[in-house]
């Protein structure tokens, strides 16, 4: 179905535009890692060669500005063989089941069908809305990681959003407190980031094509550092009340290589009710 409405395209231009940007730039420096003297726990030992920077403690450095390597997610995380939303036919994310699809209940597909048909201006991002995990990391804009001690903070140029992925162990909220980015909760397995997240709410999306969830969705991502420009992301979502089974995206993020970039302001104001271009065709409602 093809959609013509300015939020769509002007997504398109700016994606196409931001990874051409993203891929085409000169590397970021690494920070330095090697042996380094501590006051409280005296000299450190020289973390162990790879190929990227390490922190003084031997964890992977990857600090820095980075954007998703794969233009099609944002619209569509399964394949789509025909062109939509004004973008040509691409390539999907789902690894996991092998034929690329996403395992609904056949409530859910049905749901999922609907929202195409008829509701697309319900996209929680069309009003400016958080994105919420996974999709906030592969919306179209770059982000920056920071690992200060006991964390790893990223923070998204795409709705001012961030994310505090907590290292100390401490077990989530509450399951009542329900949050658009959920609660990050995070430990290292080798030289992977491996982050449990929870608490997760029902009001994102997963693309622009309808693909959604319940608040009971629990999402394990993994952030596995390849070389000094590469991460490969994983996650790993499971929701009973939508999904037969758990169900898994990957693909790389790259770093941006322009040491002089910085994230711009993204003027999107949360609530944003600017849709009357949406056609009732194209998922808008009568006035």
């Amino acid at each position: 179905m093809a959609v013509t409405n300015r939020y769509w395209r002007g997504i398109a231009v700016f994606t196409s535009l931001a990874l051409g940007l993203c891929l085409g730039l000169a590397p970021l420096a690494g920070q330095g890692a090697g042996a380094t003297k501590s006051g409280k726990g005296g000299p450190k030992a020289a973390p162990k060669a790879g190929p990227f920077n390490r922190l003084s403690d031997g964890k992977p450095d990857m600090q820095g500005y980075w954007a998703t390597r794969t233009f099609f997610s944002a619209f569509d995380l399964e394949e789509h063989k025909e062109a939509s939303f004004e973008v040509p036919a691409g390539k999907g994310v789902v690894v996991d089941p092998a034929d690329g699809k996403i395992p609904y209940q056949p409530w859910a597909a049905a749901r999922r069908r609907d929202l195409v048909e008829h509701h697309l201006a319900e996209d929680p991002q069309a009003h400016c809305f958080l994105s919420g995990v996974p999709r906030q990391m592969y919306t179209p804009f770059g982000f920056q990681i920071l690992q200060p001690e006991g964390a790893v903070v990223l923070f998204y140029e795409a709705f001012h959003a961030y994310r505090i992925i907590r290292l100390d162990g401490k077990p989530h909220p509450g399951a009542s407190i329900k949050l658009f980015q959920g609660d990050s909760k995070g430990r290292w397995e080798g030289d992977t980031l491996i982050v449990d997240v929870t608490n997760l709410n029902d009001r994102t999306w997963f693309d622009m094509a309808g693909n959604f969830h319940s608040d009971a969705m629990h999402v394990v991502e993994r952030y596995t550092p390849v070389d000094a420009d590469t991460i490969n992301y994983e996650a790993t979502i499971d929701d009973s009340k939508v999904f037969t089974r758990p169900w898994k995206i990957a693909f790389d993020l790259g770093r941006n290589r322009d040491p002089n970039y910085e994230n711009l302001e993204y003027a999107c104001v949360e609530g944003e009710q600017d849709l009357q271009h949406y056609t009732e065709s194209e998922g808008g409602g009568k006035k």
